[in-house]
């Protein structure tokens, strides 16, 4: 429950983060109750049909999930669990915010990583670059589920190795052909860290000040809790595998 005032202020804060000291400034709830004030009846409804047409069965990337924020009209928590068979990222689990335009569908939504994520398309700050699939956004030929896919395929080898160093936020991360196993250790480092309870439930101690809140938070299964909801929904049990698969292969 947040107060419908929001406060009084907000100051950018610094914090430090895998790529240094990072400032950002903290959105109150008053911008975004005044955001959605100006939304028009158009902008209202194209983002309402974007949520709708993920129930499709081919418009959401599996292993991504998507909740619409509490705080606003304009913003979606997403998260992405990245499979083992992805070979720098193999099971991170990545959570980001897409932050739609107050006139969309004219403008595409801007996609914002909570984690900190070393990706040649991703910024210091999180923010993702869109240009390498989508170069020139095209209101109702262009979806969210078009942005989503893109996100999901960004982490994969064939992805990454088509990228153009003038489409990278990230130019330290671009130059991972030179030193393949630097890279991978950058990257792995990142499915490490999505994967510490710091940053998997919520725990950060002290609070990291420079995160936006998200509306998915997780928590700890009980043993017995998990087996009860894998029988529910007929769930087999993970199985460990090599890395790539019995192939050697990525996964979709």
């Amino acid at each position: 429950m947040f107060s419908p005032l929001g406060p009084a202020t907000s100051k950018p804060r610094t914090t430090k983060s895998l790529f240094g000291p990072k400032t950002t400034q903290q959105p109150t709830h008053s911008k975004t109750l005044s955001q959605d004030s100006v939304v028009s009846q158009k902008t209202r409804a194209a983002i309402s049909f974007e949520y709708a047409s993920l129930r499709h069965k081919s418009h959401c990337p599996l292993g991504i999930y998507v909740v619409p924020s509490a705080e606003t009209l304009l913003i979606w928590d997403a998260v992405l669990f990245i499979h083992q068979g992805r070979r720098y990222y193999a099971d991170a689990i990545l959570k980001f915010r897409l932050i739609f335009p107050s006139n969309y569908p004219e403008r595409p939504p801007n996609i914002q990583f909570i984690n900190d994520v070393f990706h040649p398309l991703v910024s210091a700050q999180g923010t993702f670059n869109l240009a390498p699939q989508i170069r020139v956004w095209r209101p109702n030929q262009h979806h969210v589920f078009d942005v989503l896919h893109f996100v999901k395929a960004a982490f994969k080898r064939d992805v990454l190795d088509k990228i153009e160093e003038s489409d990278c936020y990230n130019k330290e991360a671009y130059r991972y052909r030179e030193s393949t196993a630097s890279f991978a250790s950058l990257a792995t480092q990142t499915a490490s860290l999505s994967q510490t309870p710091s940053t998997l439930y919520d725990k950060d101690q002290p609070p990291m000040s420079n995160k936006p809140s998200h509306s998915m938070h997780f928590s700890k299964l009980k043993g017995s809790t998990l087996r009860e909801e894998r029988a529910k929904y007929g769930l087999k049990e993970w199985e460990k595998d090599s890395p790539g698969g019995e192939s050697g292969k990525e996964v979709p």
